[in-house]
């Protein structure tokens, strides 16, 4: 009798974990695993504001998929996934297709421009290493030619922000570390340097406690960033972007250089596209992360949504949840193939911590509210588990961000 096979697609936070996790929770003679990923890179997601604003080189945020799985037991290919057939167990890959006994859905997010014009020909979005690089290559471009390009205006200096969520607070907080070198290294006024957050909500942070929301915005605004809250990007152009605040039908038109959007994510579309039944775009699974139409079928990640038990709210697409689910689905993976009664998903909040640059940060970790240099530090410990998590002590001295030795 063959083997059943188990094919995880993407290698997010929640397909990554899924394939680790199955290595030790299944011996080698349970099945065959097969992670399918169009990158041969694992990148942290949480840190790719980092990257996108220059404080830390791209190739930190990401690993080498080899070097954390053990290829003798998960089989890694590296393909683009086109779609899924589910009456033919069948996964169509840009070279090929792929036979499953059980599926897991980890195919992660896409950048969500909720249809504003302009928006995706004229702004970066930080949705991958590639962007991010795009990103940081960008904005230096405009810094080196402003004192040596005669057409150069000031308002190439100029960076616009679009939303005030966690990507967004994070990313101004890395911008605000990071203009002063920049400043220096290419001789610019740090006066003439303008960087303007937009924000529809009429304050920062939606999910978090109002006090850190606001010891952020207070801190941001004191390394210069200018807020303009209850307000919408209504155009991105090439020379910046249309502006409109709730109530007015006045337009304010933003020249800038550079136009970052963080305003919105939205799942991956390859699910609804093969017909699976979605809630926003997202597969609705059960409480054990199945696809309530297909025994055989599981999502986690940006992918999925998981409601709580009688709650009206689903729970919050974070790497956190996405980590927990892929521990949960490996034992489930387990007690299915040993006929064994599965376990409902069941997501145990540990905190969230936002960062503001290397030494400030926000946060509430287990009910404890923490500001400043405790919070930037607890932010450090945050991502130096995950990585222990994933690849043990090798891979935390490799790319930690604490100093261990």
């Amino acid at each position: 009798m063959s083997k059943p096979k188990i094919v995880i697609l993407g290698a997010g936070y929640g397909g990554m974990m899924t394939a680790v996790r199955l290595e030790k929770e299944l011996k080698a003679e349970d099945a065959d695993i097969t992670l399918v990923n169009k990158h041969n890179y694992h990148y942290q997601t949480t840190w790719l504001h980092e990257a996108a604003a220059g404080t830390i080189h791209h190739d930190r945020t990401r690993m080498l998929i080899k070097n954390v799985i053990n290829t003798k037991r998960v089989k890694f290919v590296q393909d683009t996934v086109g779609s899924i057939d589910r009456e033919n167990k069948k996964v169509a890959l840009k070279n090929g297709e792929i036979e499953y006994d059980y599926l897991i859905v980890a195919l992660g997010f896409e950048s969500n421009t909720f249809g504003i014009k302009g928006l995706a020909e004229n702004a970066f979005a930080i949705r991958s290493v590639n962007t991010a690089r795009k990103i940081r290559e960008h904005i230096e471009y405009k810094f080196a030619s402003y004192n040596n390009d005669p057409d150069a205006k000031d308002s190439d200096l100029t960076i616009v922000v679009g939303g005030a969520g966690l990507s967004g607070i994070e990313f101004l907080g890395e911008l605000v570390d990071r203009i002063p070198d920049l400043c220096k290294e290419y001789d610019i006024d740090p006066n003439k340097v303008k960087i303007v957050d937009v924000e529809g909500m009429p304050f920062v942070l939606p999910p978090f406690d109002r006090e850190l929301a606001k010891y952020a915005q207070n801190y941001l605004e004191s390394k210069g960033v200018t807020f303009k809250l209850s307000t919408f990007i209504k155009e991105a152009t090439p020379e910046g972007v249309k502006v409109q605040k709730k109530d007015s039908e006045e337009l304010e038109e933003i020249q800038a250089g550079t136009v970052v959007w963080t305003g919105g994510v939205k799942a991956n579309h390859i699910p609804a596209d093969s017909g699976f039944e979605t809630n926003r775009g997202k597969i609705q699974v059960t409480e054990d992360l199945r696809y309530p139409e297909d025994d055989h079928i599981f999502a986690v990640g940006d992918v999925a949504v998981v409601f709580p038990k009688d709650a009206e709210r689903p729970y919050p697409p974070t790497a956190q949840i996405a980590i927990q689910e892929a521990e949960n689905l490996a034992k489930n993976i387990k007690h299915i193939l040993h006929g064994e009664k599965t376990e409902a998903f069941v997501y145990k909040p540990k905190g969230t911590v936002a960062s503001l640059g290397e030494k400030q940060a926000i946060g509430v970790v287990f009910d404890h509210k923490l500001t400043g240099k405790p919070a930037a530090a607890m932010k450090k410990v945050i991502d130096d588990r995950y990585l222990l998590m994933l690849g043990g002590v090798p891979l935390v001295l490799k790319k930690g961000k604490l100093n261990l030795l």
